[in-house]
């Protein structure tokens, strides 16, 4: 294993290049919240005046103008963002779970650039296991970055995810070291990090004027993990369930879900007759810049989370909300083992029932200006991007 120290202090004395490796960004040309993702880490590492590019792998699809259409959405999103000079993005064709730069376009940084690069002392975070061999082992320092981790730790246990090419583990599972927590167990060491945010880029906002509370995601989502030997619905209509009666129980706040509800799906007529409006979150969240203007029309957010996490307390957060927290909006959502991480003055309420909900909804409203500033400190306490890279740089 690569000695941490002896890298750290190379880092101040040689070139070295920090790779973001992702592979689910350019893919979803309609995810503001989806791009948002490393959108934050990319912000962070150029706060932290790294040299730092973003490595984007893109799979061909069988519908090539639709791909190029992804490939120029990804070049404006990072010229938006003053990030035009600072990626490489492979497009793959045909697409293959193994990733070999032979076989790829380079696009944004040439070939012969990145190969350049690669001769370098080099990092590469790798967000999700994006990046996979043959490529991944040009890396002098190699980090698994987990953004989900009951499936991850799941799935780990079960096959091959890149344990046996990295040289270091990060989780957003805060609890993964926790007594009460029941992820299958592993023989990695897993160290943790909170969800990034760049709280120089997403700021307060004023309080809007509608009481609206709001969420962004997919309704429908499929069980991936085994509990007990099922494979346990994961979505957020069944999240959901429990709090449905919230707009009757709160009629002075208004709630909405952007979520991919179709309008010829009798879920939402259901929906919209509980009280709860529906926006198509393609419209409303279509760019980082969108997403982050929809999630500051609210005065804050109300969610649901995949009862995997509530029942194995596996202290997930999402990094929607740390992005909520940034825009100083406090946060409803049901507690997964995460709260005993975060400061005694945290931006969350976290809840249990539709009864808790209710009262933390009637709080916010009442009390919005002071939980706001809470909200944002802990946000720039806790969830910043450049201190969470710091950490897991070891600067």
């Amino acid at each position: 294993m690569l000695d941490v120290e002896g890298w750290a202090f190379a880092l101040f004395y040689i070139p070295m290049t920090i790779f973001l490796g992702c592979g689910f960004a350019a893919k979803y040309r309609e995810g503001g919240g989806n791009f948002s993702v490393p959108l934050q880490w990319m912000l962070g590492l150029r706060r932290l005046k790294l040299d730092a590019v973003w490595l984007e792998l893109l799979p061909a699809t069988d519908d090539a103008a639709a791909d190029q259409r992804r490939i120029k959405n990804f070049q404006s999103q990072l010229q938006a963002h003053g990030l035009a000079g600072r990626y490489c993005l492979l497009y793959q064709k045909p697409a293959s779970g193994t990733h070999d730069l032979e076989a790829m376009r380079c696009i944004g940084m040439s070939n012969r650039e990145l190969l350049e690069r690669l001769r370098r002392p080099t990092v590469l975070l790798n967000l999700a296991y994006s990046i996979h061999p043959p490529l991944l082992l040009k890396f002098e320092r190699r980090i698994f970055c987990d953004l989900d981790p009951s499936e991850i730790f799941y799935w780990m246990t079960k096959m091959e995810m890149g344990q046996s090419y990295h040289h270091e583990f990060w989780t957003i599972g805060l609890n993964v070291h926790g007594g009460d927590c029941q992820l299958p167990k592993s023989s990695l060491s897993w160290k943790t990090f909170y969800p990034l945010v760049d709280t120089q880029w997403i700021r307060p906002e004023p309080r809007p004027r509608t009481p609206k509370f709001t969420t962004v995601g997919q309704w429908y989502w499929g069980g991936a993990v085994e509990v007990a030997g099922e494979f346990p619905d994961l979505s957020k209509k069944l999240a959901f369930e429990p709090y449905l009666g919230l707009p009757s129980r709160v009629p002075e706040a208004k709630f909405e879900l952007a979520m991919n509800i179709s309008a010829g799906d009798p879920e939402r007529e259901r929906l919209q007759r509980l009280g709860w409006k529906i926006v198509d979150p393609h419209q409303v969240a279509w760019t980082p810049r969108s997403y982050r203007r929809y999630l500051a029309s609210a005065v804050g957010e109300f969610t649901a989370i995949k009862g995997v996490d509530v029942t194995w307390r596996t202290g997930w957060i999402s990094d929607r909300a740390a992005a909520f927290l940034a825009l100083g909006r406090p946060v409803i959502t049901e507690d997964a083992g995460a709260g005993r991480y975060l400061p005694a003055n945290h931006g969350f309420s976290f809840v249990r029932d539709a009864c808790e909900a209710e009262s933390a909804v009637k709080e916010v409203l009442g009390d919005w200006p002071r939980l706001s500033r809470r909200a944002r400190d802990c946000a720039v306490q806790v969830f910043d991007a450049a201190k969470n890279l710091r950490n897991i740089l070891n600067l």
